[in-house]
């Protein structure tokens, strides 16, 4: 893709999540992920109604009157984006690649996370972390964001959710708001999950393709496996083949869900021929 080209897709992302955020997600956002806590702010006066516990007794000596401290919410946090760029992404049947709509859903809540002066991190992940931007703030940093995730090539196509959750525990030592985005078809990753969701507020948002969830009959057909490459013939004529890989499809959404709720974990799923709006907005306004 040439520069021309990235920065017309950039802009055009960027109108559209920006928009989202600024009219809808804004103080949805604002409201569901508060602040570390209170941190102290000034000293004044005390008035009637004011908690005693909150008098400065070294100030209240000093002018030989009550004096209090004032505490107010320190709001600012860091938002970790963790997207799964393995092969897999480039699955999509309808409108979009899925790949697509994580990188819209990233730069939506990207956006809503700058108007709360908030950091915004990024993590790209297959089998290895494919790339780290540290924590910043400000416009210029998102759009460098959503530049790598229209445009980064992954080394690897495979997948391992543990790997890139073990990471993020390694370089966030302070809590953080936590979104990973997949399809989470891949191998038991629930105990690194919990390791890390006991620091971090984690949401893992689920982007999948409604073809994904049966094969049709379709006879003999040749399929190629995202992630391996591998070229298989399949007999989809076949009830047993198509009934095992519903199972296997099915077992990993199961896994999915049990994970995250376990843990303690928030959950979205938004298929590609849906409104991910919806999903973040409700998913905000239940939280």
């Amino acid at each position: 893709m040439d520069t021309k080209e990235l920065l017309k897709k950039v802009r055009k992302i960027e109108i559209k999540t920006r928009r989202l955020s600024d009219h809808i997600f804004g103080g949805e956002y604002h409201s569901t992920f508060k602040g570390r806590g209170m941190t102290f702010s000034e000293v004044r006066q005390y008035q009637f109604g004011d908690d005693v516990r909150n008098i400065d007794w070294n100030v209240t000596a000093r002018y030989n009157e009550p004096y209090v401290k004032v505490f107010e919410e320190e709001r600012e946090l860091t938002m970790m984006l963790m997207v799964d760029i393995s092969g897999s992404k480039l699955f999509g049947t309808v409108d979009q690649f899925k790949n697509e709509i994580a990188t819209e859903i990233a730069a939506t809540l990207a956006f809503s996370a700058t108007q709360n002066n908030d950091k915004i991190g990024l993590i790209l992940f297959s089998d290895e972390i494919e790339l780290y931007i540290p924590p910043k703030k400000g416009r210029s940093h998102v759009l460098r964001i959503i530049r790598e995730l229209i445009e980064f090539e992954p080394k690897s196509k495979r997948t391992n959710i543990s790997e890139a959750l073990k990471f993020l525990s390694n370089v966030m030592k302070k809590k953080a708001i936590v979104f990973v985005l997949s399809d989470f078809i891949a191998d038991d990753y629930s105990q690194t999950l919990k390791i890390a969701a006991n620091k971090h507020d984690i949401t893992g948002i689920r982007i999948y393709d409604k073809h994904e969830e049966s094969i049709p009959n379709l006879g003999m057909v040749q399929m190629e496996d995202e992630e391996s490459g591998e070229l298989v013939l399949v007999n989809t004529g076949s009830k047993k083949i198509r009934a095992n890989y519903s199972n296997y499809y099915h077992e990993k959404v199961e896994v999915f869900k049990t994970a995250f709720t376990k843990s303690g974990a928030g959950t979205i799923d938004c298929r590609v021929d849906e409104s991910y709006v919806k999903k973040l907005l409700g998913y905000f306004k239940t939280r």
